[in-house]
């Protein structure tokens, strides 16, 4: 397999993980609005505590973006994903603040 190939292997890898937490975390947006704090909404935190894991000991990197850079020179923030540039230049941003919306609103259903 080229360097290329794996390349695009990694980065469709990486759109696929990507896509898999949109959903999780759309999930749980849409379970705490109408109030459906059920199994699925705690395995959505559970996996995102345990992504937030991976990226403390990465040092804030996917471990994907660090096996891509062996294979791109690229100074894009999208080398590693196929994202527009802007998403993946402010997606931790954007989605940090989604689940601290979440979490504020989970603590409110709780405890009303």
């Amino acid at each position: 397999m080229t360097g290329e190939a794996k390349l695009i292997f990694i980065k469709t890898i990486h759109t696929l993980v990507w896509l898999f937490f949109n959903v999780v975390i759309f999930y749980m947006l849409y379970a705490v609005i109408v109030n459906k704090l059920d199994k699925w909404l705690w395995i959505g935190y559970g996996l995102f505590l345990l992504e937030g894991i991976i990226l403390l000991y990465f040092k804030f990197f996917c471990p994907l973006t660090i096996i891509a850079r062996k294979y791109s020179n690229s100074n894009k923030d999208n080398f590693d994903i196929y994202l527009p540039n802007w998403l993946a230049k402010y997606n931790k941003l954007i989605y940090t603040s989604i689940l601290g919306f979440i979490v504020v609103i989970t603590i409110y259903r709780l405890y009303n």
